[in-house]
């Protein structure tokens, strides 16, 4: 019966039928509505006869098939069609189940569509987003207000003069920074990471060392201190981290290595040179002054104070003052609100004005009576009636150390106490002498 066959689908199918089932077919053949065709192409058939497991193949292996040897584009198609709505039925599962397994099973044409995982970081990348996400709720953003006179209203307005970076440095609610950050300031702003904003006083501050102590009340929960770490045995090749906010973007972290130990800087405020600073490359930008310099291990290192830079900007040649000097500074400012630091009572002339005198020390230019120097009889430079400059003074050693410059003045006056006596070895004309000198703080301190 042409009539009653059918093309099979993507496999050949043999539909297997009990005999009353064909002959209740044959002698009653009620009508049916034709059922569209189904064509497929030939490569899909080769790919579903193995897709298809043997079970549904052998269950209708008794259906008669009939091939359609129409072509359409150049692919052979076949053509099914059915005697009955039972068998219609079978084929249309057939076709579903064939379809079904197409999708399920042959998976490689749409692995171009599969969105693959990120790649896992590396495990010192994971220490750097641990160390970002841990220490940046200890890092705040200080802006500092100056106070203004408009020139045609004349009303009296704060303006922000200078910003900067700083860190908390313990429950207390005290915030370190570096002194030229503050200077000049009529009123300060501290802005944590969660951009919620305190007002800030000054506690104290040191302008030979540039460190200064701000406080802020604010909750407990927010006071989350930078460990303190040691500085003394750092090596150069170090691993370190800056965390601040340079040209105003909060939370910046720069990564780099020590470049350098045991260099000296001058203060920003007083000229007078700080020793022992940490080089590094990490780019420290304006904005990053008074920010933590951290280890691998987000220990506090050390405060970023400067860069050298002809252009202003990062050159890969950043200083920071290392935290052993930082911290004495900061628990006398926090107990007594000052630094109590010994001096000599001088002025002293720079050092390339020695030089060419032919010597090396320190000239005094003034010492005044008042002073420690001026009451232990050192004399300064002055002229006399003829206009002629009659030299001071040459300051060669202290307590048997040599004395080459200001520099080295200053690094021997830091390990001395106020109330200490010093020997000083002065060249006066061409001889020398010994002279005993009771260091005293400065005037502004008592």
């Amino acid at each position: 019966m042409p009539s009653e066959t059918m093309a099979t689908t993507s496999l050949l199918l043999s539909f297997h039928c009990s005999p009353a089932a064909r002959l209740h077919s044959a002698a009653k053949k009620p009508f049916t509505p034709p059922l569209p065709n189904f064509f497929f192409p030939r490569s899909l058939l080769q790919k579903a006869r193995v897709t298809l497991s043997a079970p549904l193949l052998s269950s209708f292996s008794s259906h008669r098939l009939s091939k359609n040897d129409s072509r359409d584009d150049g692919d052979d198609k076949f053509a099914l069609s059915n005697s009955s709505p039972f068998d219609s039925f079978l084929v249309l599962c057939a076709s579903a189940a064939l379809s079904f397994s197409l999708f399920v099973t042959d998976v490689a044409p749409a692995s171009a569509f599969v969105v693959t995982t990120p790649r896992k970081l590396q495990s010192d990348e994971l220490a750097t987003v641990r160390l970002f996400q841990e220490k940046t709720p200890s890092v705040v953003y200080i802006t500092n207000l100056a106070v203004r006179q408009d020139a045609f209203t004349l009303d009296v307005l704060e303006v922000p003069q200078g910003s900067g970076s700083g860190f908390v440095w313990d429950k207390d609610g005290n915030v370190v920074t570096n002194y030229h950050v503050i200077r000049g300031a009529s009123d300060l702003k501290v802005t944590f990471g969660d951009q919620s904003t305190y007002d800030a006083i000054i506690v104290g501050f040191d302008q030979d060392k540039d460190v200064a102590v701000l406080h802020v009340d604010a909750p407990k929960d927010k006071l989350k201190p930078i460990p303190v770490g040691i500085s003394a045995d750092l090596l150069v090749g170090q691993k370190v981290f800056a965390i601040g906010n340079p040209f105003g973007l909060d939370h910046t972290l720069t990564t780099g290595v020590i470049s350098g130990l045991r260099r000296e800087i001058s203060s920003a405020a007083t000229g007078r040179p700080i020793q022992d600073v940490i080089q590094t490359d990490a780019a420290i930008n304006p904005g990053n002054s008074g920010g933590p310099l951290l280890d691998s291990a987000g220990n506090l290192i050390g405060i970023n104070t400067a860069i050298y830079s002809p252009s202003g900007a990062s050159s890969g040649v950043g200083f920071a003052i290392p935290v052993d000097t930082v911290g004495g500074i900061v628990d006398q400012l926090v107990k007594f609100g000052k630094v109590t630091r010994p001096i000599l009572g001088i002025k002293f002339a720079p050092d390339q004005s020695v030089e060419q005198l032919g010597v090396s020390g320190v000239l005094v230019l003034d010492a005044p009576a008042n002073g420690p120097a001026g009451k232990a009889g050192l004399l300064p430079t002055k002229r006399d009636a003829y206009g002629r400059l009659i030299l001071g003074d040459i300051i060669v050693s202290v307590n048997g150390k040599k004395v080459n410059n200001g520099s080295d003045l200053y690094r021997i006056l830091d390990q001395c106490k106020v109330g200490d006596q010093v020997i000083v070895e002065v060249l006066r004309g061409d001889h020398k002498e010994k002279i005993p000198v009771t260091l005293e703080p400065k005037p502004d301190e008592t």
